[in-house]
């Protein structure tokens, strides 16, 4: 795979709640340089990425109810709502943890159409964050396959806040359950090329990383 293969796999992320508005235009910046698939900002920087990103083929990616989902459906759809009249494209949203693990499917899925259908009047899709390492395999699997009933366009594996991130076993699970045209987003904890192809070849279609720059840049040097 080349860097410019590769770099089309990766959401350059920036999601520190003291980063700041210079960080999430740089982060912007590095992502319409290298041609990354998305930068992934704080919300408050849409509108600052819509203008840098304009034309460039990087999606203006942000979140909402983050990081630990427990937002009512109506406000996530707010959130989703003004995100995408700022310019955002992509939404990665953190499904209600509690909720599921409640067994209250219902509201699982009102709190992801919510979402879905703000983002789809806007024309935007939606990764849902599952946080894995709060679930079991069958939480996992059943919150899964909600997102698919709902529309979404990724599951995704974490938000990188919770104690551990992506895992090669947690992607494979999702690519097995989801099925072949559902896009699968690893993220939490991928700072090394290895990781981040590991995640590529387990079936993952998207890489969030902050490390992209760095990435990159690793896979395009020359072997010694």
């Amino acid at each position: 795979m080349t860097s410019a293969e590769f770099a089309r796999y990766l959401d350059h992320t920036l999601l520190k709640p003291e980063s700041t508005r210079r960080d999430a235009r740089r982060v912007c910046e590095e992502a319409k340089a290298h041609r990354f698939a998305a930068a992934c900002i704080l919300p408050s920087w849409v509108a600052d990425a819509a203008e840098i990103l304009e034309g460039s083929g990087v999606a203006v990616c942000t979140v909402v109810g983050f990081p630990h989902g427990i937002a009512p459906a109506q406000a996530k759809a707010a959130e989703t709502a003004t995100a995408v009249a700022d310019g955002a494209t992509e939404i990665d949203t953190v499904i209600n943890i509690s909720a599921l693990k409640s067994g209250s499917d219902l509201l699982v899925m009102d709190d992801l159409s919510a979402v879905i259908d703000a983002a789809g009047m806007g024309g935007a899709t939606v990764k849902v964050i599952l946080e894995c390492a709060l679930l079991s395999d069958e939480e996992k699997r059943r919150a899964a396959e909600m997102c698919v009933e709902a529309g979404a366009a990724f599951v995704k594996t974490s938000t990188g806040f919770a104690a551990s991130g992506a895992t090669v076993e947690d992607v494979r699970l999702l690519r097995a359950t989801v099925g072949p045209d559902i896009g699968v987003k690893a993220a939490g904890g991928i700072r090394t090329v290895e990781t981040a192809l590991a995640m590529i070849e387990a079936g993952a279609s998207r890489v969030g990383t902050s490390a992209g720059v760095t990435l990159v840049e690793e896979l395009g040097k020359p072997c010694p």
